[in-house]
């Protein structure tokens, strides 16, 4: 493999720098691949099952928060990296062009690192927040939560499809070319950082979806991969319209899911 040096003087392998497209495909493919990997392992293994899904009696240990943290990274690859792959391969686009014309640009897994750093940290507050719940018993990570406490999730996430700072970071995330025409950079450290606000914009439009989680059992695997298809739907999509129904339907899903409870523990009339 030849290698040579690139406009920082730092050495890389040729076929790193002229087929950006190839290589983001491969990155995407490969790190989604990993995370749905890494799920199953978790899945199939009764010992790390049990870890994770069961509290521990007292303040959880340090293998214990590990093992969460590693199932919400491997998620963040799993069900958000696809997401990413329209804004990862607009990049690899650009990036190719100018290689064609022998101008200098960075790896499209340095914007991608970049990415996946971003929804690594996330990963460690969602961490903190499972193991809370979970010791609190409002968390069962196999089986949905209370009705009432899945319907309020429901209902914030609905109602956040329709803020501001939903609206504006999920613009960012459909519009890609229009990001990287605007702040566009060949310096490896400077990508790294693109891949890092494109990863907040994600982080912003998303996160309330990524909640959805706790309702409906934080290892059902079909909740995964629904709200990562949709998720991806929504980035794909040029307006706002299939985020505010959306919205619509959490809401209405929540409102059922609280309506349901409430009359569950209504009191029986006599007589």
């Amino acid at each position: 493999m030849s290698i040579v040096a690139d406009h920082s003087g730092a050495l890389a392998p040729t076929w790193l720098l002229a087929r950006p497209k190839r290589i983001a495909i491969l990155c995407v493919a490969v790190l989604a691949g990993a995370g749905w990997a890494a799920l199953g392992l978790m899945l199939a293994d009764t010992s790390l099952f049990s870890a994770l899904c069961r509290p521990s009696a007292g303040d959880p240990g340090a293998a214990q928060a590990g093992l969460v943290f590693a199932m919400w990274c491997a998620m963040a690859l799993a069900m958000m990296l696809p997401t990413a792959a329209p804004m990862i391969l607009t990049y690899a686009e650009i990036a190719e062009t100018a290689a064609e014309k022998g101008e200098p640009a960075a790896s499209p897994l340095v914007l991608a690192a970049g990415y996946v750093a971003v929804w690594f940290g996330a990963a460690m507050l969602l961490t903190v927040l499972q193991l809370f719940l979970m010791r609190v018993s409002l968390l069962d990570p196999m089986a949905a939560a209370s009705p009432l406490f899945s319907g309020a999730v429901f209902i914030a996430a609905g109602v956040y499809q329709f803020s501001a700072l939903k609206h504006a970071c999920l613009t960012q995330c459909q519009h890609p070319f229009r990001f990287f025409f605007a702040n566009w950079t060949a310096e490896p450290h400077g990508v790294f950082g693109l891949g890092m606000r494109q990863g907040l914009y994600c982080l912003g439009c998303c996160w309330a979806m990524m909640l959805l989680m706790f309702a409906v059992g934080v290892m059902n695997v079909v909740w995964m991969a629904a709200l990562g298809a949709v998720m991806t739907i929504e980035k794909i999509n040029t307006t706002t319209r299939f985020s505010r129904v959306l919205g619509i339907v959490f809401i209405l899903v929540g409102a059922a899911l609280i309506l349901t409870s409430v009359m569950a523990h209504w009191p029986a009339r006599a007589g």
